[in-house]
């Protein structure tokens, strides 16, 4: 009985081993897992209270969803892009962007990505976009 209740207070498996190498000490994921990279849940204990509480289970392996391979760019992508550029053109802030990059100076390359700052809203998307200009 002794066992039982510190296993429910430690929220230890039933088979007395506790494996705290997958969760931090709050008892969540730590820091940033990105869209595929998920951390592998514990296996439940059977138990009703503790960290790894739940009815036992056999996790199934999901396939991965299709939204998640959505803007990956492939070879058939860049070239739709590439023909709607030469069509398109470029717009107003893109060409003022390419005037301050052929001057060349510190001043005019942070200037240039002041205005794309600016215009998307984000300094990656900034620097990103300075970055397609001066090619």
């Amino acid at each position: 009985l002794a066992q039982a209740v510190s296993r429910l207070v430690l929220g230890a498996a039933p088979n007395g081993v506790n494996d705290i190498s997958t969760t931090s000490a709050a008892g969540g994921c730590s820091g940033k897992t990105g869209k595929m990279g998920k951390i592998a849940k514990p296996e439940r204990s059977g138990l009703a209270a503790g960290l790894n509480k739940g009815f036992i289970v056999t996790r199934r392996e999901m396939a991965p969803k299709p939204s998640y391979a959505k803007g990956r760019k492939s070879q058939r992508n860049g070239l739709i892009k590439e023909v709607i550029r030469e069509v398109v053109g470029f717009a107003p802030y893109e060409r003022r962007m390419i005037e301050l990059l052929k001057i060349g100076s510190a001043s005019t390359f942070k200037r240039a990505l002041k205005l794309a700052k600016k215009r998307l809203g984000t300094h990656k998307r900034g620097k990103k976009k300075r970055d397609e200009m001066s090619e």
